[in-house]
């Protein structure tokens, strides 16, 4: 799967793979039909990291985190998503990864707005208090809470004002703030946040 009209690069499909492309910001009516259509052991994401979670999420919406394997050709080598998954952004190498590596179970981290988050998580503008796990990381006014995803659960990045943790969820309460999954901001402000470890895993090929 490929979203088009990208503003940044897309990557190239292996030639070998069928190639299904999808619009920006894929949802339920694109995502479904698709996996209904083809039943894919293995699916390539090339993209954006929010493409990687639109079809992290709708696999599992109809129950196939754990029977599709999901390989990843990010768009950027900045990619977030990449540098939490110890994912290769060299085009050539993502690519043979992409073919030929072995799927892992790895954790899967929602959020309690109903998405989830591969890549990046901020929370902007945070005046209130924040907890990993019964750790707390933070209590005052910081410009940004960073989280992000990884092998080990969900991770609070350190910064100034904020301790670093990792566990299974982190908590946020605070006055009206911004929260941002994967490059894309929440469309309303938020007073409560939640990043958690679901209680199944996603299958992810990678090095």
């Amino acid at each position: 799967m490929r979203p088009t009209s990208r503003p940044a690069r897309v990557p190239a499909v292996p030639a070998q793979v069928p190639v299904v492309e999808l619009p920006p910001d894929p949802g339920r009516g694109d995502i479904d039909p698709v996996l209904s259509e083809h039943r894919p052991r293995r699916l390539i994401v090339a993209g954006q990291d929010a493409d990687l979670g639109a079809v992290l999420l709708r696999l599992l919406r109809t129950e196939r985190l754990e029977s599709v394997e999901v390989a990843y050709l990010p768009a950027s080598r900045s990619s977030a998503a990449a540098a939490a998954w110890g994912l290769p952004t060299d085009p050539a190498a993502a690519a043979a990864l992409a073919l030929d590596g072995t799927a892992t179970p790895m954790p899967l981290i929602r959020d309690d707005a109903g998405g989830v988050l591969v890549g990046r998580g901020e929370i902007l503008g945070l005046q209130g208090e924040a907890y990993c796990d019964d750790t707390l990381v933070l209590r005052s006014r910081v410009r940004r809470l960073v989280v992000t995803p990884g092998p080990g659960g969900v991770t609070v990045q350190a910064t100034r004002g904020v301790r670093a943790a990792t566990g299974r969820a982190v908590q946020v309460g605070c006055v009206s703030a911004t929260a941002v999954v994967d490059g894309r901001e929440h469309p309303r402000p938020v007073t409560r946040w939640t990043w958690y470890r679901h209680l199944a895993d996603w299958r992810l090929v990678r090095p």
